[in-house]
């Protein structure tokens, strides 16, 4: 990061349109925010849809829900008017093998301008009984439903709709049905080209606030309290139109203190920032129905300090090593599993101490996709951890390095980075250019 800090960032004109700065933060209306999502969801229902449904050999996928009880996947599928599903909404994709996925919504309403009713209560009052007149009328060999004993995400079926679902159908088809989870882990995690246009500015926005709070706009020493950087988050975010899906964490790691260890189901008291201190923060956003999920660092000078101390420069860069090292196991087919075991190996033959803890990002904040390591699991996670790793799919590179600081006595500094990448199939990009430089506080 540039020690100078200009909060830059960009109007979103088209799907193709290109990010032009500005002074202020510019994020559009709903209005317009609702063209974009929509634009966006019908290229991914006429791309990724047919793609991953011939992928994994599924030709009729059934997704389901009742109102306030909304299926991870339809939520990501409603149009930008529909902040729920209405009653009941069951979405039928029907790939005939030739030709465009036909979409239909058994359902009272047509669904935005993707799928066309295909329910009409006063011919078939029962909801279920129409589905099964679908299904039989297209013959499809594979029916794929969102269950799943390993990703919540795809698991979005409810006990209850999938036994109604099943008793509606003619018993040749009760054992056509089979688990769509690849499927709906595919759908969420896979990234278009006109969403990769967007991502990077998504991703600055959340960066170029994260450093705001992390100046002296914000931050004065010996006043200030982490907790109030935290609350200051939160009203910038609301300020700017903007959502959250975590609460921001900051803390401090300074000399002589507790040295910062790898158990994170425990936050530490709020404290007063103090001249010296390295702080680090955890903060991510919500836009466009795409999630940001960002740690960096700022190290608050002392009176007679022009910029951040060797060692702790030196930490940072050993942090960055680490990410390298990860990002250089990234290959597509390998399990999440797979890559943390390489990435640890190579991190101990270099004498880095690392905590590996990866995780998907997208339309989720911990998102579907491979787990690449748990702070509590880094012998891999059983499930989770076995799912491959595809192309164009999002990744927050989430770790620590703990590093011994000469200056602090020979202390342990964990240098807690988290940047969001994308792999491509061939190499990973971060989304927006990473952390390299610790932020200052003042700026000078």
């Amino acid at each position: 990061m540039k020690q100078t800090f200009f909060f830059a960032i960009a109007v979103i004109i088209s799907l193709t349109a290109f990010f032009a700065p500005s002074a202020d933060p510019v994020i559009l209306p709903m209005r317009e925010r609702a063209a974009v999502i929509d634009r966006l969801l019908e290229e991914r229902f006429e791309t990724v849809v047919p793609d991953l449904m011939r992928r994994e050999g599924i030709d009729m996928w059934v997704v389901a829900a009742r109102e306030y009880n909304e299926d991870p996947v339809i939520e990501t599928m409603l149009p930008a008017t529909w902040l729920a599903a209405r009653r009941r909404t069951i979405l039928v994709f029907f790939d005939s093998g030739s030709g465009a996925v036909e979409r239909l919504a058994v359902a009272r309403y047509n669904i935005g301008n993707s799928f066309a009713s295909a329910w009409d209560p006063d011919e078939q009052p029962d909801q279920w009984a129409r589905l099964a007149e679908i299904i039989t009328e297209r013959n499809p060999s594979r029916i794929g439903v969102n269950t799943s004993s390993t990703f919540a995400l795809a698991d979005g079926l409810t006990s209850a709709e999938h036994q109604s679902m099943l008793d509606a159908l003619p018993e040749t088809y009760q054992s056509r049905v089979v688990s769509a989870e690849n499927l709906a882990i595919g759908w969420l995690e896979t990234r278009t080209q006109s969403e990769m246009e967007i991502y990077p500015m998504i991703v600055h926005i959340a960066r170029d606030i994260i450093a705001e709070g992390l100046s002296e706009v914000v931050i004065q020493p010996g006043v200030t309290r982490t907790d109030d950087v935290e609350w200051w988050y939160r009203d910038r975010i609301e300020e700017l139109k903007l959502n959250t899906w975590f609460h921001p964490s900051v803390d401090i790691q300074r000399a002589e203190a507790t040295e910062r260890d790898n158990d994170f189901s425990n936050r530490e008291e709020a404290g007063v920032i103090q001249r010296g201190d390295l702080l680090h923060v955890d903060f991510g956003i919500k836009y466009l129905r795409l999630n940001t999920d960002t740690q960096m660092h700022a190290y608050v000078l002392k009176q007679d300090e022009h910029e951040a101390p060797e060692d702790l420069v030196s930490a940072l860069a050993v942090g960055n090593r680490l990410q390298d090292i990860l990002t250089g196991q990234f290959k597509s087919g390998r399990s999440g599993n797979d890559i943390l075991a390489g990435a640890l190996a190579q991190a101990k033959k270099e004498g880095i101490e690392a905590t590996i803890y990866t995780h998907p990002i997208g339309f989720h904040g911990h998102a579907a996709g491979p787990t690449i390591g748990l702070w509590d699991q880094q012998g891999g996670v059983p499930g989770r951890g076995d799912y491959p790793l595809y192309p164009m799919t999002a990744h927050s590179i989430e770790l620590n390095a703990a590093v011994p600081i000469p200056m602090w006595g020979g202390q342990t500094v964990r240098i807690m980075l988290e940047e969001d990448a994308l792999f491509d199939g061939t190499r990973v990009t971060y989304i927006d250019p990473r952390q390299e430089e610790l932020l200052l506080i003042p700026r000078q």
